[in-house]
């Protein structure tokens, strides 16, 4: 079981990306924010019972998907409300199922970011869509996350999102559409 693990700020395309790869590789995607809306339903973005249940429900999908041998995208936006331990969890999790986790970074500059910033398919989950909160909380910590662990860097500023899916299928020998590259 692979669980490919698409990370980056906010507008740097990886929901975008990720449904490319999906596409060409029949991975289920597991985007963070079907949690994340779910949970704003309820509780209040970085309250502790938000926060505990969204990490427990992430990591409770990882430890299914790994043990029934389902391939998974996962999408992820680093920052604080976000424990520092659970990237350190997802690889326990996911390799005590013998399962690999495969990391990919999506970056951008911070002008495409604010002009991708209220794009209208942004609307369609919950996402941050106001260039003013995106340049206040940029002043803040709220951004700041442990460095994750390596893996495939693409720049989404010059590369579409199915050339993105491209290298990442590549890089990381995934089969497309069931056939090994």
């Amino acid at each position: 079981m692979n669980l490919l693990f698409i990370h980056g700020p906010a507008a740097s395309g990886k929901l975008t990306t990720a449904r490319a790869v999906q596409a060409r590789t029949g991975y289920r995607l597991f985007h963070n924010h079907l949690v994340v809306d779910t949970l704003l339903a309820v509780f209040p973005f970085g309250s502790e019972p938000f926060v505990r249940l969204r990490e427990a429900m992430w990591l409770s999908v990882f430890d299914a998907a790994a043990r029934e041998g389902t391939d998974l995208i996962f999408t992820f936006a680093p920052e604080a409300t976000v424990t520092p331990g659970f990237i350190d969890a997802t690889l326990t999790t996911v390799g005590a199922a013998g399962g690999k986790v495969l990391f990919v970074e999506l970056v951008c500059p911070v002008p495409e970011l604010e002009r991708r910033m209220e794009n209208p398919s942004r609307a369609e989950f919950k996402k941050l869509r106001s260039v003013a909160l995106f340049r206040e909380i940029r002043q803040g910590t709220a951004f700041h996350y442990p460095t994750l662990p390596p893996g495939l860097q693409i720049d989404t500023q010059h590369s579409s999102a199915e050339d993105s899916a491209r290298r990442i299928i590549a890089h990381y020998g995934l089969p497309v559409n069931g056939q090994a590259v």
